[in-house]
C-alpha cells in the first residue's frame, strides 16, 4: 500500500484569498516550491484536498477553478513537482455532503484510487477543519502557521505537529 501527504490548498500552498476565483489572485506562499520539490522526491503520493464552496455559492465557476489549478500545476511542472491528484468539494456546508472537510469522503476516494494506507499518511493544513479531517481519517496531522495558522478555532483538535510552513512540515515527515 502507498502512503500519502494530503495537502489543503488555500493557506498552505497559496496565499489565503477569500473565495479565490482568478489566476491573477493566486500567489504561492514562500518556500512552497522548495517544499514540494523535496516532497516530490519521496515515495509519498501528493494529493490536494480542498473545499471550494465558492462554486456552489455562485462566487466562481468550475471553469474558474480549473484555470487556477491548470496554472498551479503548470508552475509545478516547470519545477519538476509531482501532484498526483487534486480532489475538490464544491458544496456549501448546508448541503451536508460526505466530501466536505471535516468529513473524509475525499480522503477515502483518494485512498481507493491510489491504494493508500491512510494511517501511514499525513494531512497538512492551516485550519482546524484540516486537522479535524486528518484526525477523522486516522492520519497524522500537521498544522502550518501560514494562512489561518489554526486561528479559525472551529474545531477543538490538537495536531500531531505544529510548524511554521510547508517546508518545515516536509522536513518533519522526512525525519520520521
Amino acid at each position: 500500500m502507498n502512503k500519502a501527504v494530503f495537502l489543503d490548498r488555500d493557506g498552505v500552498i497559496n496565499e489565503e484569498v477569500n473565495y479565490l476565483s482568478k489566476v491573477k489572485e493566486f500567489k504561492f506562499i514562500k518556500n512552497v516550491i522548495e517544499a514540494l520539490k523535496l516532497l516530490s522526491k519521496t515515495g509519498f503520493k501528493i494529493i490536494i484536498i480542498t473545499n471550494q464552496s465558492g462554486i456552489n455559492r455562485g462566487y466562481f465557476t468550475v471553469e474558474d477553478l480549473k484555470r487556477i489549478h491548470e496554472y498551479m500545476l503548470k508552475e509545478f511542472k516547470k519545477e519538476s513537482i509531482r501532484i498526483d491528484k487534486i480532489y475538490v468539494c464544491p458544496h456549501r456546508p448546508d448541503e451536508n455532503c460526505n466530501c466536505r472537510k471535516p468529513k473524509t469522503g475525499l480522503l477515502i476516494k483518494a485512498s481507493e484510487d491510489f491504494n493508500i494506507n491512510i494511517s501511514k499518511s499525513y494531512f497538512i493544513g492551516d485550519k482546524t477543519v484540516d486537522i479535524e479531517t486528518g484526525k477523522n481519517a486516522n492520519c497524522k496531522t500537521i498544522l502550518v502557521k501560514t494562512g489561518y495558522g489554526g486561528s479559525d478555532n472551529n474545531y477543538k483538535v490538537k495536531p500531531d505537529f505544529i510548524v511554521d510552513d510547508l517546508i518545515e512540515a516536509v522536513k518533519v515527515i522526512n525525519k520520521i
